[in-house]
C-alpha cells in the first residue's frame, strides 16, 4: 500500500503518524514541498491514500507557493475516486478550498492545548470512535475553514467552532494536531518563536512545553485510539476500492 504525503516546511512533519503507518506496512512517498526541485505527481494513479500535513502558509496563498493549487486538484481527484484522505490543519484548510469553501482567519488564534467536543456526527463517525465527548489537542493556527456544501462537521471548538469535518465517507479534514509529540511542539516553540512571543508574551515557550509534558502521559490511551481508528479507516477504504 502506498501513501501520498505532502509536507510543506521541514519542521512539521508527519510525528506520530509516521511509525503507526510504517507499522501498518504503509509505503510513504512524503514530498517536501520546501526542498527545490521537489515535484508533485500528476494524478493519484499510483496511491492508495493522500495526506496532507500542516503549515504555516495560507491555503489561499496560490501566488507565493503556485503547488498549492496541484495539492487542491488532487484533493478534488481524491473526492471523485473515493481515495481515503486526511488534511492536518493546514492541509484541513485545503480541503476546504478545494472542495469550493471559504478559508480565512479566525477570529482569535489559537497556540496551544484547547478542548474540543464530539458532535453526535463525530460521536457516531469512525475516526472519533470510542474518544471522549469532549477532548484537549493541540492547535497552531489563525485561519479557519468554512464546511464545503455536503461536509458534515464532526468536531466544535471553543474559540473556532469548525474543528473537523467529513465529506462524503473518505475526506477527512482536521484544524488540531493529534499527530505532534512534545520534541515537536519544543521544535515549533523554536523556530516560531517570534510568533509565539506575540501571542502569549515571554515565557510562553516555556509555558507550552511544561502544559504539555503535564499532560501527555494521560492522553496516551485516547491518542493512541485515534490513531488506530485513522490507520482501520485508510485500510478498510483502501479494501472497499480493490
Amino acid at each position: 500500500m502506498r501513501l501520498l504525503m505532502i509536507q510543506h516546511v521541514a519542521c512539521e512533519g508527519p510525528g506520530l503518524l509516521h511509525e503507526v503507518l510504517s507499522q501498518r506496512g504503509w509505503e510513504l512517498d512524503i514530498k517536501y514541498m520546501d526542498t527545490a526541485g521537489t515535484v508533485l505527481p500528476s494524478n493519484l494513479d499510483d496511491y492508495q491514500a493522500f495526506i496532507i500535513l500542516g503549515g504555516p502558509m495560507g491555503a489561499y496563498e496560490e501566488d507565493m507557493y503556485p503547488y498549492l493549487l496541484k495539492v487542491q486538484e488532487l484533493v478534488r481527484e481524491a473526492a471523485k475516486s473515493k481515495m481515503p484522505t486526511i488534511g492536518i490543519c493546514l492541509g484541513g484548510q485545503l480541503i476546504a478550498r478545494a472542495l469550493g469553501s471559504d478559508v480565512g482567519p479566525n477570529r482569535v488564534k489559537e497556540i496551544g492545548w484547547s478542548p474540543v467536543r464530539l458532535l453526535p456526527e463525530g460521536k457516531a463517525s469512525s475516526l472519533f470512535d470510542g474518544l471522549p465527548s469532549s477532548f484537549s489537542v493541540f492547535q497552531w493556527h489563525q485561519d479557519t475553514f468554512a464546511l464545503p456544501d455536503g461536509a458534515v462537521l464532526l468536531v466544535k471548538g471553543e474559540t473556532c467552532e469548525n474543528q473537523a469535518f467529513v465529506y462524503g465517507d473518505n475526506i477527512w479534514a482536521l484544524q488540531f494536531h493529534l499527530e505532534v509529540t512534545p520534541d515537536m511542539i519544543r521544535h515549533w516553540a523554536d523556530v516560531y518563536s517570534d510568533e509565539l512571543i506575540q501571542y502569549g508574551g515571554p515565557g510562553a515557550a516555556s509555558r507550552l512545553i511544561r502544559n504539555t509534558q503535564a499532560r501527555w502521559e494521560s492522553m496516551e490511551p485516547w491518542r493512541k485510539l485515534f490513531l488506530n481508528n485513522l490507520l482501520d479507516i485508510l485500510k478498510g477504504q483502501c479494501d472497499r476500492r480493490i
